[in-house]
């Protein structure tokens, strides 16, 4: 293979991406969804200076440095681009902006606005690539680095209501009674985040990982209608461009729904939440696909044993299978540090041994 995929093929020196292509380590390879983030002192320092969160995220070498804060600190087989899922619909023409202490918010919303009223601008996306290029160039090469994006049905309930919401509501009820209007969007976000993804994928990154938070607020038509098809759209966009690159699923909330996830979208990796339990997880997923997941957030909080046990029910579900050892979702703000550096000593004992 040649041109900008080239020369990533997983080998012993990136415990991570050999997972993802099928290997199962005694000791499975680890990072954390948002490890990059509140937690942190250093981070928070940073975020203050730059007066905010999308000031953060443009400011590449600021974004770079919080990406690589937490790999300096744990030593973690992975490193996460620091951005968000809200930079397709800002790329798309939708305004951008944080309201502190509420969260993001998206304007026009397409509840009142035709998508056709938008004005796309993919050269908000250039400050990402950027991103990714300053933290390849200083990464560890033992770690693998991971792009990401939001899937079309959780960027949607973003669009389509202006903001995150408890039962993604405006989103749902525009499926339901403008289908035609809502598999509109749904086609336009999965072609930015097809672009998108593939520029980070040029830029450096060896795998990416698609972002599905709402997929549990669907009825199973719904969710095979808004879930699986897109999803299965941008992977199979992204093997044409891309041979050889990793995608990892995180649909939170698909519960029962999982399996027919994991077989209808085609990911390499699945990516389970803390309410699943994973000894189910590993009997109905497919056999030899890799599984990503799925330590309780409030588990690392609480610390000491509650943590010992939950990540030895974990690894039992998962031996012999490709695991990928992470939380069921983002590392809480609240979270100590020195819980965090217990995890990863009682994960990696005897490694070197």
């Amino acid at each position: 293979m040649t041109g900008p995929d080239a020369g990533q093929s997983a080998g012993p020196s990136k415990p991570l991406l050999s997972v993802l292509n099928g290997e199962c380590p005694a000791v499975p390879p680890m990072w954390l969804m948002r490890q990059a983030g509140r937690y942190l002192p250093e981070y928070r320092a940073l975020r203050a200076e730059k007066g905010g969160f999308l000031e953060l995220v443009y400011d590449s070498a600021a974004a770079a440095e919080v990406t690589l804060q937490p790999l300096r600190r744990f030593g973690f087989d992975g490193a996460i681009l620091f951005s968000d899922i809200l930079i397709v619909p800002y790329a798309m023409g939708q305004d951008l902006w944080f309201e502190a202490g509420e969260g993001p918010r998206l304007a026009p919303t397409l509840d009142q606005t035709d998508l056709a009223a938008l004005k796309p601008d993919f050269s908000r996306f250039d400050a990402v690539y950027e991103t990714v290029r300053q933290v390849k160039a200083a990464l560890d090469p033992a770690v693998t680095f991971l792009g990401f994006a939001g899937s079309p049905w959780t960027i949607a309930t973003y669009m389509v209501a202006g903001q995150g919401s408890k039962d993604q509501g405006a989103a749902r009820r525009l499926a339901y009674n403008g289908p035609e209007r809502f598999a509109a969007i749904i086609d336009a976000i999965v072609d930015a985040t097809v672009t998108y993804l593939s520029g980070q994928i040029q830029a450096g990154v060896e795998a990416v990982q698609l972002f599905d938070s709402w997929a549990g607020s669907l009825a199973p038509l719904q969710f095979d209608r808004w879930v699986i098809a897109p999803n299965r759209a941008i992977v199979e966009r992204l093997r044409q461009l891309h041979p050889g690159i990793p995608v990892i699923g995180f649909p939170k909330g698909a519960g029962a729904k999982l399996a027919d996830y994991a077989a209808g979208t085609g990911v390499d990796a699945v990516g389970i939440d803390e309410t699943v339990d994973p000894h189910w997880a590993n009997r109905v997923l497919p056999a030899g696909l890799a599984v990503q997941g799925n330590l309780d957030p409030l588990a690392l909080i609480a610390g000491g044993r509650a943590v010992e046990e939950a990540v030895d029910n974990i690894r039992a579900a998962f031996a012999g299978r490709p695991h990928i050892f992470n939380l069921g979702h983002g590392i809480l703000p609240d979270t100590p540090v020195p819980h965090v550096e217990a995890l990863i000593t009682y994960l990696r004992q005897g490694k070197d041994g």
